[in-house]
């Protein structure tokens, strides 16, 4: 994989944004997670919140909750709890909360250009976002009112009302799920949050089934995951052979589905190949 290794480091300097190319020296090149830090505040806002397609797939630069997810997420890979983003940011989501949970985007991405999937689904407040933003700031260890009232809300939504069937929610609740602190009551979770996912058409458990779905590494993207042991290691070898082959010819991975325009496909490749990288490397494929 060396060779493999030097494409895709290639690919991310010629085609991929800035705070992928700051990830990827942070994880790989030993750079300080600063630079992680000064990448994100180019989509910050006033209000506290990240917009400006810092999620790809919506070209608003209004705050959106999915796009706060991406920053909460770039910062725990970075390994940096930065509090003057995060606080700021939490209390952009308690002002958009509805009973703690808040959603995915508002009515404004109508006014950009967008996926055609981001439409008025999104502006349902519910576990997509809320579980996912929840588990991450858990993951930071970053308390926050917003955190606690989220977190009463996810528990809530788990154990009185039926699990949701969108293979994207259960797999926020699957973030939710592997860093509350209530390990007894996450862990009684688990069996039916794993048995409701990998039922689902868009979760592909053969390595070879095309379209877009979600697979075991985005459940256990790291050899310590916590839901590593849900798979068998043919499973888990199986899709990290499969991600080996579908490299492309100029060092990136690409995606199956259809994003706004080429900006974003190529700011969604960036995203991808980091995390390919990541993966391949923790499994000892790199």
């Amino acid at each position: 994989m060396d060779d493999s290794f030097g494409a895709a480091e290639r690919f991310l300097q010629t085609e991929a944004r800035v705070l992928e190319r700051r990830l990827f020296a942070t994880l790989f090149r030993g750079a300080p997670a600063s630079g992680v830090v000064a990448a994100l505040g180019a989509y910050r806002n006033s209000d506290g919140g990240f917009g400006h397609g810092l999620e790809p797939d919506k070209r608003t630069p209004d705050s959106l909750p999915a796009d706060v997810e991406i920053a909460f997420r770039s910062l725990a890979t970075a390994g940096v709890a930065e509090p003057g983003l995060i606080g700021p940011a939490c209390d952009f989501l308690d002002r958009a909360a509805t009973g703690g949970a808040v959603p995915l985007a508002f009515p404004v991405i109508e006014a950009y250009p967008r996926a055609a999937h981001w439409t008025d689904w999104t502006y349902q407040p519910g576990l997509n976002p809320t579980a996912g933003l929840c588990g991450l700031l858990y993951r930071l260890d970053y308390a926050h009112p917003w955190r606690d009232a989220a977190t009463e809300y996810c528990w809530r939504a788990l154990e009185s009302e039926p699990l949701p069937d969108e293979v994207h929610a259960l797999a926020e609740v699957f973030a939710f799920l592997e860093h509350v602190p209530e390990r007894d009551r996450a862990d009684k979770m688990v069996p039916a949050v794993f048995e409701r996912i990998t039922a689902s058409e868009m979760f592909h458990s053969d390595p070879d089934a095309e379209g877009y779905g979600l697979t075991p590494l985005h459940l256990a993207p790291a050899a310590d995951s916590r839901w590593r042991s849900l798979f068998t290691d043919a499973q888990i070898d199986g899709h990290l052979d499969h991600l080996v082959e579908s490299q492309e010819a100029d060092g990136g991975w690409t995606i199956t589905w259809e994003p706004p325009g080429t900006a974003s496909r190529l700011e969604w490749r960036g995203i991808v190949t980091l995390q390919a990288l990541r993966t391949l490397r923790s499994f000892g494929r790199l």
